[in-house]
């Protein structure tokens, strides 16, 4: 459980200090975890970005001030991070569908979001089907998009890329071009924060030992030791729902630890909206 209890650490880091001036590091750190897997995990788990979990509470702890206060509505932007009323304004009619002086007449309805607990269920309804590998190296060419997790970006732009490939011809490609140890198409998330503040590279590749195709990229996948889990359903939410298994039941029960290299998604050939389509999640561990 000390994996559930670092993150929840990180969340009540960022609720006694949603006035503060928030960095990502310093939220990862409560979790002894990198910015990137500490935001990655967060995600899974909640389905919404860092950034805007603080966003939401702010904006809901700030209605609520709104309606009980004399505040003035320029010292609420500035107190909940906004820098002019106008900023504020409209990160508050998104959030709450109305403006800040709409709610203190209480022409509507506010949305609050509550403080997050993290829970988990350490015996799942469903057994999860697994095993765990050990795999050399290989090499993975394919195509790469750059994105910014700390805005959640990633989130909005990788199922944009999957679309793109999938009609551009580029998935049908790597699966003929799939010779390597790992067969299918592989969804590669890398943490690129060490070089560049909160961004991430999201690679469409295939295993492949051979020269670079013209207009594709190479990486190196270093020697792991894999827990490979079995994916069964149409996509995206049978895969969505293996990752948050993964994170609230098999972790925290399992005593392994993500070795914070890339892990993968691996589809192979066939129609990923069959409802017995097969596809795998790779995640090193130590």
């Amino acid at each position: 459980m000390a994996w559930i209890e670092s993150l929840q650490r990180a969340i009540d880091y960022m609720e006694e200090h949603l006035l503060d001036e928030l960095a990502m590091e310093d939220i990862a750190k409560q979790a002894s975890s990198s910015p990137f897997h500490f935001q990655r995990t967060f995600a899974i788990l909640t389905d919404i970005s860092v950034g805007e979990y603080i966003r939401r509470r702010r904006l809901s702890l700030a209605a609520g001030e709104l309606c009980s206060t004399d505040a003035k509505i320029i010292d609420l932007a500035l107190k909940y991070g906004y820098d002019t009323p106008e900023a504020f304004t409209k990160a508050f009619r998104r959030q709450h569908g109305m403006s800040p002086s709409e709610a203190r007449k209480y022409t509507g309805k506010l949305k609050s979001y509550s403080r997050l607990g993290i829970q988990v269920s350490l015996k799942g309804a469903e057994p999860m089907q697994y095993k765990v590998v050990e795999q050399e190296g290989f090499e993975v060419i394919g195509i790469k998009q750059g994105f910014s997790y700390g805005n959640g970006e990633n989130l909005a732009g990788i199922p944009k890329l999957w679309d793109q490939v999938n009609q551009d011809g580029t998935c049908d490609f790597l699966l003929c071009k799939n010779n390597g140890p790992v067969k299918g198409v592989l969804g590669v998330c890398v943490d690129k924060s060490s070089t560049q503040d909160k961004q991430m590279d999201y690679w469409v590749g295939a295993a492949y030992k051979g020269e670079t195709p013209d207009g594709y990229l190479k990486m190196e996948i270093p020697p792991s030791k894999w827990a490979i889990f079995e994916v069964h359903g149409p996509m995206p939410d049978a895969m969505q729902k293996v990752w948050k298994q993964i994170f609230t039941e098999w972790f925290p029960a399992s005593g392994f630890q993500h070795a914070g290299t890339p892990d993968l998604e691996v589809y192979p050939a066939g129609n990923s909206a069959d409802p017995d389509y097969y596809c795998e999640v790779w995640i090193p561990v130590k």
